[in-house]
């Protein structure tokens, strides 16, 4: 992340986000596969680790391997098998974007950091070592069992998040980089999805 001044003198936070060049791998129409739809390729991929049938499908469209494929539906724009999509054409300074990535694993983690549980109370009363646990669970001989649902311990994190409403605040074509306000899912590197 990192920080810019708005025409009016606010520090914004900001995400600068690399959006392309991405390649039209597939294009997608409703007499054949019944929707309208566009078919993204982003970053490179060694031929030696991709699957047979993923480089027929890219040599098809005459491109190089991709490490990440998204389908778009009822994509706005002419586009054609093999052409060039840049960040420079679908994006424009004040335009509001979704971004849909993967959040930061956190792995197994209590009741307490997991749900936001306060923990059994002081150490008073004979507490002693039960500080962070939930406490009670369930009922007694009836119902005799823990309902679904119970926020419990468990893994925390690596969910599929959407942030809406980030507003683009640069775009360098050129670089085929964004400049958002705001964070976004993930870790630094990782692939995140911008939908306008």
């Amino acid at each position: 992340m990192t920080s810019i001044f708005s025409a009016d003198g606010r520090n914004v936070a900001c995400t600068l986000i690399e959006a392309g060049p991405c390649v039209v791998t597939q294009v997608k129409n409703v007499e054949i596969d019944g929707y309208n739809a566009v078919q993204l390729g982003f970053g490179e991929r060694k031929e030696k680790n991709t699957p047979k049938p993923l480089i027929g499908h890219f040599k098809k469209a005459g491109t190089t391997p991709k490490q990440k494929v998204v389908e778009f539906r009822d994509f706005k724009g002419q586009v054609e098998l093999g052409n060039t999509v840049s960040a420079g054409e679908l994006f424009e300074e004040g335009d509001f974007v979704a971004a849909v990535g993967t959040s930061k694993g956190k792995g197994f983690q209590g009741v307490v950091k997991r749900h936001g549980f306060a923990g059994v109370g002081g150490q008073t009363h004979g507490q002693h070592n039960r500080g962070r646990h939930p406490g009670s669970i369930g009922a007694c001989s009836w119902p005799s069992r823990v309902f679904k649902g119970m926020k419990m311990a468990g893994r925390m994190g690596g969910d599929r998040v959407t942030i809406a409403n980030l507003r683009v605040m640069k775009v360098y074509a050129a670089q085929n980089l964004i400049l958002v306000s705001g964070s976004i899912p993930g870790p630094k590197n990782s692939f995140v999805i911008l939908e306008k």
